[in-house]
Order: structure tokens, then sequence, then C-alpha cells
């Protein structure tokens, strides 16, 4: 699941069916019936003061983006197996402690949101780049491996890998 300086977006066998699902719904389902309440509240009349025809046409407007965003990670997916499970890869659950303090810890995803399909407001897990300062040091890494990373103000944080789990 991480992106390559060739643009290649590389996705587990899952990753790819569920975002394949996802555009086929979205195109299958999803327009018609955006396009069914578009048109039905076109029918009631004056557009300017028609509060679910700009709903609608902006439900559309999102739905769209998302299939257009879908379709080029799609074009751009390389299938590959996924790593294993103690080793830090995108895609996978990460928990770090912080100069080697097992009670100061944070766990995230490693990967991107949109291209896991995630929800902001429906996940509460944080997610964090490969390409991010923390993405870049930690992957490849093992459990009880260390790193450190570098934040934009210049400060540099040791951390240790504490857990990786599959997402």
């Amino acid at each position: 699941m991480a992106e390559t300086s060739d643009n290649t977006v590389w996705l587990t066998q899952e990753a790819y069916d569920r975002l394949n699902n996802e555009l086929t719904y979205l195109k299958e389902v999803g327009r018609p019936e955006v396009s069914e309440r578009i048109a039905s509240a076109r029918e009631e009349g004056d557009l300017k003061e028609n509060g679910g025809y700009h709903a609608a046409r902006e439900e559309q407007g999102q739905q769209e983006a998302r299939i257009a965003q879908l379709e080029d990670i799609l074009r751009r997916a390389e299938v590959g197996e996924a790593a294993d499970d103690d080793v830090v890869t995108p895609g996978m659950k990460v928990t770090i402690a912080f100069d080697g303090d097992e009670d100061d810890t944070d766990t995230f995803l490693l990967g991107s949101r949109e291209v896991m399909g995630l929800d902001d407001a429906t996940d509460e897990l944080n997610v964090y780049s490969p390409q991010s300062p923390l993405g870049a040091a930690i992957v490849n890494k093992k459990v009880g491996d260390d790193a450190v990373y570098e934040t934009p103000n210049g400060a540099k944080i040791h951390v240790s890998i504490v857990k990786v789990e599959p997402f």
C-alpha cells in the first residue's frame, strides 16, 4: 500500500478488491441513486431555493471525485503479498514507544486513508504516510528496532518499535 516514486501504488489483494468493489458500487448503485434524487428535486420547481437539489448536486460532486480517485489508484496499482507480521510496512498497525519508554506509546496505521478507503469520521486510528518523517524512519523496521526521525522544527525523536500487526 505504499506509493513509490514512479507513482505505483502497492496494494494487497484484499485492499485492491475492497477498492474495486467500492468503485463498482459507486458507478452501478451510487450514480443512479444520486441522478434520480437530482431529477426528482428538479421536478419540484425553483432550483434556487431547492435544498434537496443542491444537496444532491453536492453529493454527486463528492461521489464523482471519489470515483476519479479510485480509478486513478486502481490504474496505478500493483498487487503484492502482505509482508511479515513483525515488519513495519504500509498497511500495518504500528505501536511505537518514544525514547524507549514503554509507558509513552502511540499506535497508528502506516498508510493512506484514501488508498485504504478509510473514513475520517468513523475511524479513531491516526494514519501516518510512509513518506512522512516518522513513516520513512520506521518502514522495514522490526519489533525491537529503534529509529530516529526529525520533526519539521529540527528536533530529533527517538522511537522503538513495540508492536506490528496487520490492519
